[in-house]
């Protein structure tokens, strides 16, 4: 099992007012997974996402992460553990803006410590995978929305991560852009890869092969995704 989630709660507290963003959340996701995570705004599914990016943690229950238990690492083990499991793709892409193409893609490599010609030589090859071999040496503002997301999608795949996290991939992308990375996403779940997908978007949550609705911090549906 690559996630399991038991009783997962996260409380805020507001001045005399707790506050709880998730409510006794259970899930699993195995391993070439593709799942969606669809919920309106304030559902709870971007702290979800938080808590299973290892970018948060649960205020109690417990979670496992292609065997890691999470729950109550500091944030050097998280970070670690981030690194090595998960690979993120934001809406924002959140690319550096100086940096070229291969040089973003590059990153995660670099903290993992892995030596500069490989990295170059791994990035290069996830480049050329999204089909951005042409657009190396570019920077982010010499490149389309789609470009970025490209890079970016690359970035996260670099690592080799057991798992892809995704937050509302295509919210910043015109239709044929969108597209484009919609079918890049089914090719990597066709080749083994565990995604899962957080999104508003009830038409792209129906391209992965299982939704997961939430809706006031709770699990509401789990069901396969219509044909």
């Amino acid at each position: 099992m690559m996630v399991r989630m038991d009783g997962i709660w996260k409380s805020y507290v507001n001045g005399r007012l707790e506050v709880h963003a998730l409510r006794g959340v259970d899930l699993e996701v195995g391993q070439n997974e593709y799942v969606a995570v669809v919920g309106p705004s304030g559902s709870g599914k971007s702290t979800l996402m938080n808590i299973l990016g290892c970018l948060d943690t649960a205020t109690r229950g417990e979670y496992v992460l292609s065997g890691d238990k999470v729950a109550g690492l500091d944030r050097n083990r998280l970070a670690e553990i981030r690194n090595r499991h998960i690979g993120f793709v934001f809406q924002s892409f959140n690319l550096l803006p100086y940096a070229t193409a291969l040089e973003n893609v590059e990153l995660p490599l670099l903290f993992a410590g892995v030596p500069a010609k490989e990295r170059r030589e791994r990035a290069a090859a996830m480049l050329e995978k999204v089909g951005l071999e042409d657009r190396m040496e570019h920077r982010p503002t010499e490149l389309s929305g789609g470009q970025m997301q490209r890079v970016a999608i690359a970035r996260a795949l670099v690592n080799r991560p057991a798992m892809i996290l995704a937050d509302e991939p295509t919210g910043n992308l015109d239709s044929a852009s969108g597209k484009a990375i919609v079918g890049i996403f089914e090719e990597l779940h066709a080749s083994g890869q565990t995604i899962v997908m957080i999104t508003h978007d009830s038409g792209l949550a129906r391209l992965a092969s299982r939704v997961v609705q939430i809706r006031d911090g709770q699990i509401v549906e789990d069901t396969a995704a219509a044909a």
